[in-house]
């Protein structure tokens, strides 16, 4: 770990952070004699971020723990064009209202991980710039021969996928956020995962271009886990970070079910547990890795929920599993009473509690054994619920398999 001097890249490369790097050697030697302002770009598309954020969030949260100064750009005005780097089409256009609302939903991930951000939005440099001026000052910098060798453009045209005029423009945008950025805060370095590169050189080149500025860029592998599955996504969906989208007990449960041969990787990935205790962890065999698991659900979970929150997802879940039965803890959903009194089928209960996304799917659980109503295996696709069986609690326990479970409440 002595290829670089500073604090910030030593941390990043012992934890796995790094792919490519600008002038390495001026960069390292840049952040081991003065403080630094880095930044890194989100694009408001939801309202809010995805475990697969969480890779950017930590580079910002080690730059700022080796005291630098990290800032959060969010993307209001790119927003509305659409990075185009790793899609395969156009994404669905937003309303401004859309957007405000996303980056009301995902700015709060920063303040709880990060000790009182910058936080900045683009759109209020973007929304006010005048397009002949815009193209003439900065546009004239960019070759359509270079624009056309981007992964993000050569990609899509390789594949004979429509490529919009819209987003053809997205990396001058992102470039000149870079230089805006230089001019209002004296940012030097930009990062981001590795989609993004050809956007980072590009806005390097543009400082360069038109204020003579030297700066840097850093990017991450993409992750994705052992078995060659994008980090973040389920079969159910995004694992959200924000609990209205995704209760905490679920994301801890999404850690806890990491392959095995993923668990050291995350724990240095997306946990501040020193390297001493991760390596000791990575090195338990059988069983005893599950307890390593619980560690990375736990850590993870507290760096984005809290503490508190992750330790009562810890104790809802032992408890759960070892067979107590019930814990009111558990993901709960409502439904009136009348209704359920009226008879509610069973496909149905499962497809409300979320536990299957279609009365087909709740069906194939009930023929394959995973189904369960308050601990009890289901066999019949006809069973009917009512409110007779809700359990001295008052709700009603739904399975599937051994780690999902939802309560359904009568109100």
């Amino acid at each position: 770990m002595a290829k670089y001097k500073s604090d910030f890249l030593r941390v990043l490369e012992a934890r796995g952070f790094i792919q490519d790097v600008t002038e390495p050697e001026a960069l390292d030697k840049l952040l081991s004699s003065e403080t630094v302002t880095a930044y890194i770009g989100f694009d408001a598309t939801a309202t809010s971020l995805h475990a697969g954020s969480l890779i950017p969030i930590m580079m910002l949260y080690w730059l700022q723990e080796t005291g630098h100064k990290p800032i959060v750009l969010l993307g209001g005005g790119t927003t509305k064009v659409g990075d185009p780097s790793g899609k395969e089409e156009m994404r669905k256009v937003l309303t401004e209202d859309g957007i405000l609302d996303n980056i009301r939903g995902i700015s709060g991930t920063f303040e709880r991980v990060l000790t009182n951000p910058t936080i900045v939005n683009n759109d209020e440099w973007l929304s006010e710039l005048n397009y002949i001026e815009f193209l003439r000052d900065y546009g004239r910098h960019f070759t359509i021969n270079r624009m056309l060798t981007m992964d993000s453009v050569k990609s899509r045209l390789e594949r004979e996928q429509p490529l919009s005029f819209i987003e053809f423009n997205y990396m001058i945008m992102q470039a000149y956020d870079f230089v805006e950025l230089h001019k209002r805060f004296g940012c030097q370095f930009q990062m981001g995962g590795s989609d993004q590169w050809g956007n980072i050189v590009n806005g390097i080149d543009l400082g360069r271009r038109v204020a003579d500025a030297h700066m840097f860029g850093l990017t991450t592998p993409l992750l994705t886990t052992s078995s060659g599955k994008k980090m973040g996504k389920t079969a159910e969906g995004a694992v959200w970070l924000n609990d209205d989208l995704l209760p905490a007990y679920d994301y801890w449960q999404y850690w806890r079910n990491a392959e095995d041969a993923d668990v050291g990787r995350f724990l240095r990935l997306i946990t501040t547990l020193p390297l001493s205790e991760i390596e000791r962890l990575e090195k338990l065999e059988g069983s005893e890795i599950n307890e390593a698991k619980k560690i990375l659900a736990t850590e993870a979970t507290a760096l984005n929920h809290g503490r508190k929150t992750a330790e009562k997802a810890r104790a809802t879940a032992e408890e759960t599993f070892a067979g107590s039965g019930l814990s009111q803890d558990l993901p709960t959903v409502e439904v009136g009473s009348s209704e359920l009194d009226a008879g509610m089928g069973v496909l149905s209960a499962l497809h409300l509690a979320g536990l299957a996304t279609s009365n087909s799917e709740a069906r194939r659980h009930i023929k394959g054994g995973a189904a369960r109503v308050n601990d009890q295996a289901v066999s019949d696709e006809k069973l009917v619920l009512t409110g007779k069986d809700a359990n001295a609690d008052g709700v009603i326990k739904l399975s599937v398999g051994k780690k999902r479970h939802v309560l359904l409440k009568p109100v």
